[in-house]
């Protein structure tokens, strides 16, 4: 049993091809607890551009927080233990700092798949997390949802 699963999304529904899978573990009674997180990036260039973050942040936080309730209160309803998070930085370092010091026990996030030169152009928040996460990352295909 996984006693904390972490699932991040931003708000895409590339990321919310998890969802079939963590709901069938989450049934099958081998999760119990997921926290659903959604980490805020606020470019740097907009830092230097000056541009008045204050209310860019907010209104971002804000958004993410409605978006994880609304995602929270489904999960509920079927009977499903989920906290939410939103933080703030570069989502790959804070997915997997997240997941070390609050005592998750598995990663759970969509990927591309991306391969060759497209990994190398795009990058990929999920290849970062496998990298540096010191715990079981499970990557989901959006393609391995469709049923």
């Amino acid at each position: 049993m996984y006693e904390k699963v972490l699932v991040p999304l931003d708000g895409s529904k590339l990321a919310e091809c998890v969802f079939p899978h963590v709901r069938e573990l989450a049934v099958g009674g081998l999760i119990r607890e997921i926290i659903l997180l959604n980490v805020v990036e606020i470019p740097s260039a907009w830092v230097a551009e000056g541009i008045d973050l204050i209310d860019i942040r907010k209104l971002r936080v804000d958004s993410a927080q409605e978006y994880l309730a609304d995602l929270q209160s489904q999960l509920n309803l079927e009977g499903v233990k989920v906290a939410t998070e939103v933080m703030e930085g570069e989502p790959a370092h804070i997915i997997a700092e997240y997941a070390k010091t609050n005592g998750v026990s598995l990663i759970i996030i969509a990927t591309h798949g991306y391969t060759g030169m497209k990994r190398l152009m795009f990058g990929s928040v999920a290849l970062r997390v496998l990298h540096d996460a010191h715990i079981p990352v499970l990557l989901i295909r959006p393609e391995s949802s469709v049923s």
